[in-house]
């Protein structure tokens, strides 16, 4: 298995009984590989702060924010359109150890359970997969064109893809 862009593994096993608050942050070469994992033009500040807890049975419960800049391509002009990311996350962790996951004790509107690898959690993976959720699936330029919304005018020609059926490929747009 390869090592994440920006890992910050804990070990639940020295997390205390109140539980434990993190900041993680990465650095510029951690932040570059980001940009090229998530096709960004620039990724130029990136850190989250967790607070781990003990839930219900073996589980740890993850709360927390993460907080980004980024460098966006507009998918109309491509230009870059710079950005700020911000999100929560909660997640919960519980181990297997060969138990299906029916069989871990968790609070029904947590969400969903992932697993805890060798006893620990990947806070900066965790926190590069909400980066990539948060992100703008469209990111647009405000230089960029608005996309057309009105019908087109009377009298000039539609393709109608199953004219062809009917005989022709073009037909006239109806009033």
């Amino acid at each position: 298995m390869t090592t994440p862009e920006f890992s910050r593994p804990i070990r639940v096993n020295t997390l205390p009984r109140d539980g434990r608050t993190i900041a993680i942050e990465a650095d510029e070469a951690e932040r570059a590989a980001l940009a090229r994992r998530f096709d960004l033009l620039a990724l130029d500040e990136f850190k989250a702060r967790f607070t781990l807890t003990q839930g219900r049975g073996d589980t740890v419960v993850v709360a927390g924010t993460l907080a980004a800049a980024v460098v966006q391509r507009c998918v109309v002009t491509l230009d870059p359109v710079p950005a700020t990311v911000e999100d929560e996350i909660e997640a919960v962790f519980a181990a297997r150890d060969g138990r299906d996951e029916a069989e871990v004790e968790v609070d029904p509107l947590a969400a969903e359970v992932e697993p805890l690898v060798d006893g620990r959690i990947d806070l900066g993976e965790l926190a590069a997969q909400h980066l990539s959720l948060a992100l703008d699936p469209y990111p647009r330029s405000p230089d960029a064109p608005e996309p057309a919304t009105e019908p087109p005018e009377p009298g000039t020609e539609t393709r109608r893809p199953f004219a062809v059926l009917k005989g022709g490929a073009t037909d006239k747009a109806e009033d």
